[in-house]
């Protein structure tokens, strides 16, 4: 059917009813929710018919609606094209970052962003979700809590939400559906740090990362695949917890600083920041040098620049990230038939002080 038909047809089955959904008359029509959703926002905008959540129903007679009934409309922003609902979960430095480029594109492009917190569990996700989608949200960004379970609901769901959505800064598998992916490519950002010691001579890398991270796993295997390409001896891997831990500092690096000091350990990638400026301090009071001892590269690059010794950093494209989001958001919902897409974005390495390279530079 061509737009105008179809609008049509959504007018008179208004007319007809009083109200209609869009699932049910997408699949009267044999055609997709999107592209009905997108007919309603026209119509809508032209005056021809009130959205609701889900659907449209005839505009009233403004002498059947009780005056109190009938709030002033907010006046919408000038510019205005759609209102985008943007789940992250609490706390964490990381997530600040990737709103921001959200907000940024978003304010380009003319679109309201509505921001909801998640909890940890399944539910508290499903629940922010229908609040936004009760407000009449166009399309999703979610960035889900890591870990979420069981995988196998959480996937059903997503496979099932009635708004196009975009997964951010997380990876879903088949039964996802139609969800759309942005993500930073944390694999390629290990292999980064890795051949970069490398090139600086070091035969072996050790790899410090949290274990509650949803990065480890991908940072793990860019590690192992980039020492096995280089043909690297493999070095030891570290698993750091701190989620309820009360033990000091020094305690949860005990072994790693252990293996600087036995020579077993030359070079490390260490993921996050914080980590990675905690251990140096923990190796400077122990008579241990950065890079002398230890030649460090961190994974994040929020605050590496402030350390006593500047930390070469990997970054991931975080900001980069949500706008990437926010115009798959955008393109989905103007042009509903493009092709589904997976993104991934490649961080990049910023060289500093902690690696020894601006050493070898000046020889």
């Amino acid at each position: 059917m061509l737009a105008d038909e179809r609008r049509q047809a959504i007018l008179r089955a208004v007319e007809r009813e009083g109200s209609i959904t869009v699932k049910e008359l997408a699949a009267e029509m044999g055609v997709s929710a999107v592209t009905l959703r997108q007919d309603v926002r026209e119509l809508a905008g032209r005056g021809l018919l009130s959205r609701v959540h889900g659907g449209a129903r005839a505009l009233a007679p403004a002498a059947d609606v009780p005056a109190a009934e009938t709030p002033a409309p907010a006046p919408p922003a000038a510019g205005e094209r759609y209102v985008v609902g943007l789940v992250v979960p609490p706390g964490g430095y990381y997530y600040a970052e990737v709103i921001r480029g959200v907000q940024d594109a978003a304010r380009s492009r003319g679109v309201r962003v509505v921001l909801a917190v998640s909890g940890e569990s399944l539910a508290e996700n499903q629940e922010q979700v229908r609040h936004l989608m009760a407000g009449g949200i166009d399309s999703l960004l979610l960035m889900l809590h890591p870990g979420l379970r069981p995988l196998d609901e959480a996937e059903q769901w997503l496979s099932s939400l009635e708004v196009p959505a975009v997964l951010v800064e997380r990876r879903a598998g088949l039964r996802a559906g139609r969800l759309e992916q942005v993500a930073s490519d944390h694999a390629y950002g290990a292999a980064l740090a890795v051949r970069h010691l490398a090139g600086l001579g070091y035969e072996k890398v050790a790899l410090v990362a949290r274990v509650e991270s949803p990065n480890t796993p991908l940072l793990s295997a860019g590690y192992a695949e980039a020492v096995e390409a280089m043909g690297l001896t493999p070095g030891p891997e570290y698993r750091i917890t701190t989620s309820g831990d009360a033990a000091p500092a020094d305690a949860r690096f005990e072994e790693v600083v252990q293996a600087v000091e036995a020579g077993e350990v030359r070079a490390a990638l260490v993921h996050n920041d914080i980590d990675a400026i905690a251990l140096v301090g923990i190796l400077r009071a122990r008579g241990l040098r950065v890079p002398e001892d230890l030649a460090l590269v961190t994974y994040d690059d929020e605050v590496a620049e402030l350390s006593e010794v500047p930390l070469t950093a990997v970054a991931p494209p975080k900001q980069a990230v949500g706008a990437w989001a926010l115009d798959l958001a955008v393109r989905r919902l103007s042009e509903p038939s493009t092709p589904l897409a997976e993104i991934l974005l490649r961080p990049e390495l910023r060289v500093r002080a902690s690696c020894g390279a601006d050493r070898q530079s000046d020889a």
